[in-house]
């Protein structure tokens, strides 16, 4: 799936015709790009995002035993400087080069749309823009609604053009592989290395043990799937880091923040790569966001995440929290690239922007007309259309 010139072309000419359709449809203009990657980061807390390290929790005797290594490599008294210490690729790339919302201490609020405020139906929202009630469970159940991926691949444009790529083993049942026939490379899943590094990539995999059940280390998902952007080239490619939430549920903050600092360079050497490559310089839109949130008081519920209706339901482990998580519904987004514009905060308000509306902004970036798709995936946000 190298991509070739005739190929290229063909790209174009459909986009063109594509333009000109959407134009004809709509008002507002849209700048293209040919490729989209979309990166989540399992339950990142926009606090550590935009504040950077929690001091009480980095210097926590329980939740930090490598609390001083965290204070000498990222606090400062201003939580700016926090903030870009820890994640300085967002910081000094994306923030500023692209479009971000989700800092609820300025006024930019970002949130889930799904009532549950848990991975399934988080990534469900975030990969199909559709919210279904139903969808309430982590467990390994087929979903019943189609991702962006599955929908793209189904059109001769973007056929074997598209990857999925994943630490948490639940994402096959996410994008329901039986029906929609994506090759997900996650933990649990056969990988066939059609490489020299994917077969190295392999033998590390099943010779490093991973220290959960569900999840592998983030590494292994990174390098499959910068290798997959090299040799293969596809059109549409979706990244998930999972280990800030898995070390968060541990209750080890120390490596909760370690992950965050790992998954910002991860990103970072992801959009590096495409800028080197013809085809993806400058035609390709990063997308960065989350599942959910985390709470933040009581201090404990930094580990969790559940919504009132989650913990009397199907995550009553957290019964105890008869509210749920406070907070764990707060979200962030952030994008860079073609079609995005340089705004930098995007304040909302209370006007919260929603991740049911990442998926149609997406096909808005590939000038694809989302209700030729699915009409009831939530609108493109135009905050991040230029």
């Amino acid at each position: 799936m190298i991509r070739t010139k005739s190929g290229t072309a063909g790209n174009t000419l459909y986009r063109a015709i594509t333009v000109a359709t959407l134009l004809a449809a709509s008002t507002t203009p849209a700048l293209a790009a040919d490729n989209v990657i979309l990166i989540t980061l399992d339950g990142l807390r926009w606090q550590e995002v935009f504040r950077g390290i929690d001091k009480t929790l980095a210097t926590h005797e329980e939740y930090s035993v490598r609390g001083e290594q965290l204070l000498d490599q990222f606090w400062h008294e201003d939580p700016q400087t926090r903030a870009r210490a820890l994640m300085p690729f967002l910081h000094n790339t994306v923030f500023t080069q692209g479009s971000y919302v989700g800092n609820r201490d300025a006024e930019s609020c970002a949130q889930v749309t799904n009532p549950w405020n848990f991975s399934y139906p988080g990534y469900s929202e975030i990969l199909t823009g559709v919210v279904n009630p139903a969808i309430d469970s982590n467990g390994k159940i087929p979903n019943p609604e189609k991702s962006i991926l599955e929908m793209l691949a189904a059109t001769p444009a973007y056929k074997d053009h598209v990857g999925a790529f994943a630490s948490w083993d639940v994402f096959p049942s996410i994008f329901n592989v039986e029906r929609s026939g994506l090759d997900v490379n996650a933990l649990g899943t056969t990988v066939d290395p059609q490489s020299p590094s994917e077969v190295l990539l392999t033998q590390l995999a099943a010779d490093i043990p991973t220290p959960w059940e569900t999840v592998r280390h983030d590494a292994f998902t990174h390098h499959y799937a910068k290798s997959f952007i090299i040799d293969r080239g596809p059109r549409v490619t979706f990244i998930s880091y999972g280990e800030t939430d898995d070390f968060a549920h541990d209750g080890r903050y120390d490596e909760y923040v370690f992950a965050a600092q790992r998954a910002d360079r991860f990103i970072g050497e992801i959009w590096q790569l495409v800028q080197s490559i013809d085809g993806y310089r400058d035609n390709t839109v990063l997308f960065v966001t989350v599942d959910h949130g985390r709470g933040e008081q009581p201090l404990e519920t930094w580990q969790h995440h559940a919504s009132k209706a989650a913990v009397a339901g199907p995550m009553q482990a957290l019964a105890q929290y008869e509210e749920g998580i406070i907070g764990s519904e707060n979200i962030w987004m952030a994008a860079i690239g073609p079609g995005v514009p340089s705004t930098g905060l995007l304040q909302t308000g209370t006007d919260c922007l929603t991740s049911n509306r990442i998926a149609a902004t997406l096909m808005r970036l590939l000038v694809e007309d989302y209700r030729q798709y699915n009409a009831g995936m939530g609108a493109p946000m135009e905050e991040f259309l230029q």
